[in-house]
């Protein structure tokens, strides 16, 4: 064997002996055996926050996993204990678009719950931030929500449902011990619950509110997810104006005859003014998304010149703003 031969059979070696690795370390046991986390190369700042949102069944972990959705993390549910380490791998392989990762984590056996212990106990090895967030409930209140929606407790088997609470509160004690925010929920609604999470996970800053501004035809039917609707047929239609007809209300020659019009800037003032108080009410309730619809006949002309002229004011006042033009092009 040549010297040359020689170099590339030992890379080819080389080469099997790291696939081998990555496949060995890859893999996972079908009993729930733990994945190790591998970050080898990846900075400590792509590693992702991690929450992790468990608790009793029925205590608002569902309510608690959308907050931390609308606050801009990366939620997965039901997500199986074993498989934690991997989720915050790919994140910390993302190049920082998974800076924050939520897992809503079920434990409803011993199989789940030495796997979750496992899982923990690696993160901590690897020095991944995390906070466990543990909802609790008194039995009363679990019970009422059961029977409110005659759903089964998940453990309860041929028992009560009472027996299926004593056994998940039984099997998540240690967990609960170890929590690093336990949020009883027995006496609060979904409001105040949400209001409980924003306080610990929003940071300094208020949570956004996020709005889509949407113009439509009346003709072709109200938007199903419309909030609030404003209706611009009160302004003239450029429909009746041959030269602007065949245009839309992104046209400045469209838009500046509907600014024009007697009502038109006095109503974006005063409907902007009327938004940023509702706005403040949908903060203070929990609510993050807003659907604005504003129609005229057809959704070509008034309403679409007045829905970018909405967005655009509402943008530079801080709100993360879409438009949606629905009818455009429907004619």
């Amino acid at each position: 064997m040549t010297e040359h031969e020689a170099r590339r059979t030992a890379g080819r070696d080389q080469v099997h002996e790291g696939t081998h690795a990555e496949q060995r370390r890859r893999a996972v046991q079908e009993d729930g055996a733990q994945v190790s986390i591998d970050t080898a190369g990846v900075p400590d700042a792509a590693i992702p926050e991690l929450v992790i949102i468990t608790g009793m069944s029925g205590a608002g972990r569902s309510t608690a996993a959308k907050c931390l959705e609308d606050l801009g993390w990366f939620v997965v549910d039901n997500l199986p204990p074993a498989l934690i380490t991997t989720m915050v791998e790919l994140g910390a392989r993302s190049q920082g678009n998974v800076a924050r990762i939520a897992v809503v984590v079920d434990v409803r056996g011993r199989r789940f719950f030495d796997a979750l212990r496992e899982s923990l106990a690696d993160l901590e090895a690897k020095n991944v931030t995390r906070r466990i967030v543990f909802l609790e409930s008194s039995d009363d209140a679990l019970v009422r929500r059961f029977e409110s929606v005659r759903r089964p407790h998940p453990l309860q088997g041929d028992g009560r449902i009472v027996d299926g609470i004593a056994a998940e509160r039984e099997l998540l004690r240690e967990l609960r011990g170890d929590a690093d925010l336990v949020i009883d929920t027995s006496s609060l609604n979904v409001h105040e619950l949400r209001a409980k999470m924003d306080a610990q996970f929003a940071g300094e800053e208020e949570p956004e509110l996020r709005a889509t501004v949407m113009s439509f035809g009346f003709k072709y039917g109200l938007p199903v997810d419309a909030d609030l609707v404003a209706d611009m047929r009160f302004l003239p239609n450029p429909h009746w104006v041959p030269e602007l007809r065949p245009y839309t209300g992104l046209n400045d020659e469209v838009a500046a005859y509907v600014f024009n019009q007697p009502g038109a800037k006095e109503f974006l003032d005063r409907y902007a003014e009327l938004l940023r108080l509702i706005a403040a009410g949908y903060r203070r309730e929990g609510k993050r998304y807003v659907t604005i619809a504003i129609g005229c006949t057809g959704g070509k002309h008034r309403s679409v010149a007045m829905s970018e002229k909405l967005a655009a004011r509402l943008a530079a006042e801080g709100v993360e703003t879409v438009v949606v033009h629905r009818d455009v092009g429907r004619e």
